[in-house]
């Protein structure tokens, strides 16, 4: 199944690695492969996740305090938000109509 993020989305993921890298030299890239098997888990069990709103999915990202927020539209996945769980809960809400 085909996999896109939304442009809000890829700019939360590159922030994401840029604030791990800058802790931990390599962090990044960890948090960058927990979100690759992450995705990989949803393009082969895409109703697996939690359903949190209608038409919307949370996949935790293991060892980070993330969410991949993402919806399922007929053949393909669209990512709406890679969102830290601690701050501002359902800010993406206003992305769902991908």
């Amino acid at each position: 199944m085909k996999i896109s993020l939304l442009p809000l989305a890829q700019i939360e993921l590159d922030d994401a690695f840029s604030w791990y890298e800058e802790q931990v030299v390599g962090l990044g890239y960890e948090f960058l492969d927990e979100f690759d098997q992450s995705v990989r888990l949803i393009a082969s069990f895409p109703e697996l996740f939690e359903q949190i709103e209608m038409g919307v999915r949370r996949c935790l990202i293991n060892r980070f305090p993330y969410g991949i927020i993402y919806g399922i539209d007929s053949d393909k996945i669209v990512i709406i938000a890679v969102a830290h769980l601690k701050r501002k809960p359902n800010y993406w809400i206003k992305r769902k109509k991908f």
